[in-house]
C-alpha cells in the first residue's frame, strides 16, 4: 500500500483558521448532535465518500494532525494517493461528480466556521434527500469538530519540534486541548436537550 509523508511536519500543512473556546464548543455541541444521524447513514454514504468531505474540510481549516490522521484513512477507503494530494491542496476536481455537492458544501461549511448559507443546505436536501443529507452534515461536524481542537493539539506537537504553528499560543492550545475533553459530559447534556428541544440542524443546532 502506498503511503503519505508524515503531513503534520510537513510545511505546506498550515492552520487556516483558529477557534476560540466558545467556537470550539458550539462545534462540539452541534457534532453531538449530528452524530447520531451521521451513524445511521455512514454505510449508505460509504467510507470514500465521508473521507472526501473530511478531507475537504479539513483542507479548509488547514488541521496538520487531522490532515494526516485522514489522509491515512482515505488511503485505507481506497482513495488514490494523486487525488488524496489534490484535496489536500484543496482541488477536488478528482471526485466524483455525484459526491461534489456534498464536498462543496463541506468546504463552505467550514469556511463560514458552521454558519452556512441556508440555501447552500437546500440544495445538499435536494440533491440527496433529506436524510441523506443530515448524515452528509454529521460527516462535516464530525471532522470539524476534530479540526477546532486538532489544530490546538497540532501548535502542541510542533512546540515539541522546536516548531511553532501560525497563530499558536502555549497557553491557547493547552487551554483548546483540554477543554475537548472537560466540556464532554456538558456538550452531552446540551447535545441531547436540543434534540428533546425540537431545535432545527441548522442554523443553530
Amino acid at each position: 500500500m502506498t503511503s503519505l509523508p508524515a503531513v503534520p511536519a510537513s510545511p505546506l500543512i498550515r492552520p487556516k483558521q483558529r477557534y476560540s473556546l466558545v467556537e470550539g464548543y458550539r462545534v462540539a455541541v452541534l457534532a453531538a448532535r449530528s452524530l447520531p444521524d451521521f451513524r445511521r447513514r455512514k454505510q449508505e454514504l460509504g467510507l470514500p465518500f465521508i473521507e472526501r468531505i473530511m478531507l475537504a474540510v479539513t483542507e479548509v481549516n488547514g488541521c496538520p494532525v487531522c490532515s494526516y490522521g485522514h489522509a491515512r484513512m482515505a488511503l485505507e477507503a481506497g482513495l488514490p494517493e494523486e487525488e488524496i494530494r489534490m484535496m489536500l491542496d484543496g482541488d477536488v476536481a478528482d471526485a466524483p461528480a455525484s459526491e461534489l455537492p456534498a464536498i462543496m458544501f463541506g468546504q463552505h461549511y467550514a469556511d463560514t466556521k458552521g454558519h452556512p448559507d441556508p440555501a447552500a443546505w437546500q440544495v445538499v436536501i435536494d440533491m440527496y434527500g433529506p436524510d441523506l443529507a443530515r448524515g452528509i452534515l454529521g460527516a462535516i461536524r464530525m471532522i470539524m469538530w476534530g479540526n477546532a481542537y486538532g489544530i490546538a493539539l497540532s501548535g502542541l506537537q510542533a512546540r515539541k519540534r522546536g516548531e511553532k504553528l501560525p497563530g499558536s499560543s502555549l497557553a491557547g492550545d493547552v487551554a483548546m486541548t483540554a477543554a475537548a475533553f472537560l466540556q464532554l459530559p456538558v456538550v452531552a447534556v446540551h447535545a441531547v436537550a436540543a434534540r428533546l428541544a425540537g431545535r432545527p440542524l441548522l442554523p443553530l443546532g
